[in-house]
């Protein structure tokens, strides 16, 4: 796509991966439900250089470097249109000169207005309401989240790019701000769906886009029950017993590959997915759960290279 054509007053998410995936599956939720198409990618070796080899079955891999991606969705109603980035990864040395690309990508298209997501770690249990914390580069997003009921965030830091990316908006004088969905801090390690929900239900009222958040919120109901029964279960443990631990390696263990009936479904997704982008996030949905996302991550994100 030209930078000359015209969007109408699109505005820019940015979200990578993080604690309790919450930035990354609420971008990959958006993505998939408006049916968005790719814009550009970053070349990945102006920012990233390889860290690790991979190894499987005593055969030394290569390693693709992260992917950066814009993804773009035209809003039938005129309102906002939205561009999505999604980084596969922050990079580890270079993140100010990243973030002054995606700046000046996001002005070329005319952006008004950017966003970022991420997770706000707290003593909270699984069972309750995930709460919006918001952080504004400007009084009129301050404004907005103060009328949607957002907790601001009084005072702290917001670490990685999630910031960066923000600090520089504010630099060149573009609104917006950092919306972060509530976790529990003792499992920020595992995917939390209820705080990707929850900053979705803020953002979409804000940019008065209408999605349909069912799945999603299926999702969050079973995780939340499977952490609060685990909670719980570790609160009635015997207190003093044992718990082992075992020696951490920088090689990781493989997971297991996916049966043949479980591929079949894959494939049947995939196949579905294609026809209705709309049902990719069910896609996903699957593919994590086997635990075997990152090896169909390009495929999937292939479903969204035309409009």
């Amino acid at each position: 796509m030209s930078t000359d054509e015209k969007l109408n007053d699109p505005w820019l998410v940015a979200v990578w991966p993080g604690m309790g995936g919450v930035s990354i599956s609420a971008g990959y939720y958006l993505m998939a439900k408006l049916g968005m198409h790719l814009l550009l990618e970053f070349p990945a070796t102006e920012f990233f250089d390889l860290e690790h080899i991979e190894v499987k079955d005593g055969l030394i891999l290569t390693r693709r470097l992260p992917r950066s991606r814009l993804f773009l969705w035209n809003d039938p109603q005129h309102q906002h249109d939205l561009i999505v980035f999604i980084g596969e990864a922050q990079p580890p040395v270079k993140g100010g000169a990243f973030c002054r690309t995606l700046i000046n990508q996001a002005k070329a298209h005319g952006v008004t207005r950017v966003f970022t997501f991420a997770a706000m770690a707290t003593q909270m249990r699984p069972k309750n309401d995930s709460r919006v914390f918001g952080a504004a580069i400007d009084r009129e997003t301050l404004s907005q989240f103060k009328q949607l009921d957002i907790h601001l965030l009084e005072s702290g830091s917001i670490s990685g790019l999630n910031g960066v990316l923000l600090g520089m908006a504010a630099a060149d004088g573009l609104p917006g701000g950092c919306l972060l969905g509530e976790i529990p801090h003792i499992f920020s390690q595992i995917p939390f769906p209820k705080a990707s929900l929850a900053v979705l239900e803020f953002f979409t009222v804000m940019a008065g886009i209408e999605i349909d958040l069912v799945e999603l919120r299926q999702h969050a109901d079973t995780v939340e029950r499977t952490l609060e029964d685990f909670l719980i279960r570790m609160e009635g443990a015997v207190e003093g017993a044992g718990v082992s631990g075992g020696a951490e390696t920088e090689a990781g263990e493989s997971m297991p590959r996916p049966s043949s009936s479980e591929s079949q479904h894959v494939e049947q997704l995939f196949e579905e997915a294609r026809r209705d982008r709309s049902r990719a996030y069910e896609l996903k949905q699957e593919l994590d759960r086997m635990g075997v996302f990152s090896e169909f991550e390009d495929r999937f994100l292939d479903l969204f290279k035309e409009p």
